[in-house]
């Protein structure tokens, strides 16, 4: 049992868990208090733009318009740049459920879903149960659909948001064709590309850049989320954890393995080497 316990003190001990304090050594911790809220930039992003800086205009819960452009079933099969299609679907489930955590109005849209292209993605349905689909005809950019058009203008005329967050099927069409005209005509358009499938890798690079080079502003899905909730002390943390924990695996385990062990030990520790 000693040969056993040192072995695991000693690598504790390479890991840096149980090293030797030197914490006389350093300066105290400055702790933030938990009242501080986020600052704004110290430049309006207009002003940036004047003094011919890059303007840092930023998507918020409070001025964001999120719109979901052919996430289809016969669309989404045929996409080609994810190595899983899993991958692909679980960022497009993430990001509706951040809209839906932080109350951002979506306008979702399919075309021609009687046909091969399918229905909108069953999840989406789900989470926005009381949205309607607007239903295109024909038409392959949603933004010169007249319906469409129309319902985001209402939506923005309603709420005075111009800041527009895109995803869609396919990179190089749904999602940059209405970013193009939407950029011509004064939105602020955010693509979220790994919420965006393509159907091949250069089709994925030339939309990226075509859609860069006219002003658009590249998210994807885990940064977005953290720039919309920006302070995890607002109320909406808890809600917005979830597509973290459901959407990246990875950080999610991190988490359950933190709070399985927190205060108390769902495996108790035999060595007792664990305090």
């Amino acid at each position: 049992m000693k040969k056993v316990l040192s072995v695991a003190i000693a690598s504790l001990l390479m890991a840096g868990v149980c090293a030797p304090s030197f914490a006389q050594d350093r300066p105290a911790d400055i702790i933030s208090p938990i009242a501080d809220q986020i600052l704004p930039n110290k430049v309006s992003a207009a002003d940036a733009r004047k003094a011919g800086r890059v303007a840092y205009d930023k998507p918020t819960p409070e001025n964001t318009i999120m719109l979901f452009i052919d996430q289809q079933v016969g669309l989404m099969a045929s996409t080609r740049d994810f190595n899983q299609a899993s991958g692909y679907k679980a960022n497009v489930v993430a990001l509706a459920e951040m809209a839906k955590a932080l109350k951002i109005p979506v306008l979702i849209t399919s075309s021609n879903a009687q046909w091969q292209n399918g229905d909108t993605l069953p999840e989406l349905k789900e989470i926005f149960k009381d949205e309607p689909i607007y239903r295109r005809t024909g038409i392959i950019n949603a933004y010169e659909d007249p319906s469409f058009r129309k319902a985001l203008e209402d939506l923005v005329k309603k709420t005075g948001r111009t800041h527009i967050i895109i995803s869609g099927v396919t990179l190089g069409t749904c999602v940059a064709f209405p970013t193009l005209a939407m950029l011509n005509d004064g939105y602020q358009v955010y693509p979220v590309v790994d919420a965006s499938g393509a159907w091949s890798k250069y089709e994925a690079d030339a939309a990226m850049q075509r859609m860069t080079a006219a002003g658009a502003q590249l998210e994807t899905v885990y940064a977005l989320g953290a720039e919309l909730q920006a302070d995890w002390k607002k109320p909406s943390a808890d809600a917005m954890l979830k597509p973290f924990i459901d959407g990246l695996p990875e950080y999610g385990w991190i988490l359950q393995n933190y709070w399985n062990n927190a205060n108390k030990h769902t495996v108790p520790d035999p060595f007792g080497v664990v305090k």
